[in-house]
């Protein structure tokens, strides 16, 4: 492996932490700038439906607004494969999702468990995610955390 792609790598699995990271720790504007302007995010296998293009702005005031009527949330992501082809690349990891919301109408946490996998291109500054998929493995707790969190509980 050279140099370039061992950066390129490096430089991958870092945005894929920070991702997680800035989203646990409400750092809304660090989290914007890792994404491309528009996102192709598929939740489908939470939510149903199919996979949309949104916009960067729209997608993390959405999170922003699940997240923010929550106690904490930590977000692991972990077993990272990258691949980069030129500008292009793309990253697999596994991910595990814990939801905190004490509350009277069950337990307070939600955890998630499965697979994320990132579309990456390499933009001016450095790498962008511009695709999102998450795939739900498996799902243990309390879901309607999601809906509380959102309703001011």
């Amino acid at each position: 492996m050279d140099d370039q792609s061992l950066r390129d790598r490096f430089e991958i699995i870092e945005l894929c932490t920070r991702m997680a990271w800035h989203l646990d720790h409400c750092e809304w504007e660090l989290l914007f700038e890792l994404f491309t302007d528009e996102v192709s995010l598929d939740y489908s296998s939470l939510n149903g439906g199919e996979p949309q293009v949104v916009s960067r702005k729209d997608m993390v005031e959405r999170w922003r607004g699940n997240r923010e009527g929550l106690t904490a949330t930590q977000h692991l992501v972990s077993n990272l494969l990258v691949s980069v082809d030129g500008n292009a690349g793309e990253a697999t990891a596994m991910f595990q999702a814990t939801h905190l919301l004490p509350n009277p109408y069950g337990a307070p946490t939600w955890t998630l468990g499965g697979k994320y996998r990132y579309g990456l291109i390499r933009a001016e500054g450095g790498w962008r995610i511009n695709a999102l998929a998450m795939t739900i493995i498996w799902a243990d707790g309390n879901r309607n955390i999601r809906d509380l969190a959102t309703q001011g509980n």
